[in-house]
């Protein structure tokens, strides 16, 4: 997995000029590489440019081991927020996308696309849980005070009350002036341990995904199996 926006972040500015097309350099080199080591990779998202449109799109693409795509998800929280004495307004350059994205691995495990702020919203996260998902991608890009206070609670809430693993790739460093991220991408089990952590660098993070232990835990703590949807959706 690649962070949100890992072929062009900065100021806005920087981010509309560098926007690309699906069909663009950054993902012809996502496919190229997911086809070269044969893995599924999820490619971050990319500042993704719309004909016909003023506004882009903050888009993540699954790529499968053959080099295709096997998904698309469009960002659907935009990030307009006040941190740190800094205005962001994603919306006034990209639109939000209007689909919840349920793809799959190469050996057919679900895996849940989200972006960034998305993690903030964990109806998000429920609904592609009970749709199948047993991993749940999080590019991102997270603020440096965010990802001091938050990124490691969201995270492994989303975790806990999902039983599945939590793979978040986080930007770090500065971008702009007073535009920084906190870095410390994350693989956290569904039983909400972290099995790694990256420091605050600019580096690479592994971990193996027991997919028996994720059934064992959701056969003995059942949360998933005991909601009760006709009561509260």
């Amino acid at each position: 997995m690649l962070p949100e926006k890992w072929s062009v972040y900065g100021a806005p500015e920087d981010q509309r000029a560098g926007a690309e097309p699906l069909d663009g350099a950054a993902l012809a080199w996502a496919r190229a590489i997911a086809h070269e080591l044969q893995i599924d990779l999820v490619a971050g998202s990319i500042a993704e440019r719309v004909d016909g449109s003023s506004r882009g799109a903050n888009t993540s693409v699954h790529v499968g081991p053959d080099g295709t795509d096997r998904a698309t998800y469009r960002k659907l929280h935009m990030f307009d927020v006040l941190i740190g004495g800094r205005d962001y307004r994603e919306s006034d350059g990209e639109a939000p996308g209007d689909e919840v994205v349920l793809s799959a691995l190469a050996d057919g495990t679900g895996l849940g696309l989200t972006i960034c702020y998305d993690l903030r919203f964990p109806e998000l996260y429920r609904r592609l849980t009970v749709e199948g998902a047993r991993i749940l991608a999080v590019p991102s890009a997270f603020t440096e005070p965010t990802t001091r206070d938050h990124w490691e609670v969201l995270l492994r809430a989303r975790a806990i009350e999902n039983q599945a693993f939590v793979v978040a790739a986080n930007q770090v460093g500065r971008h702009a002036p007073g535009l920084r991220t906190g870095g410390r991408s994350m693989i956290v089990d569904p039983w909400g341990i972290v099995l790694a952590q990256a420091p605050d660098a600019e580096t690479y993070v592994i971990a193996e995904l027991d997919l028996a232990r994720l059934e064992r835990i959701r056969a003995d703590l059942p949360s998933l199996a005991n909601r009760r949807p006709e009561v509260y959706g």
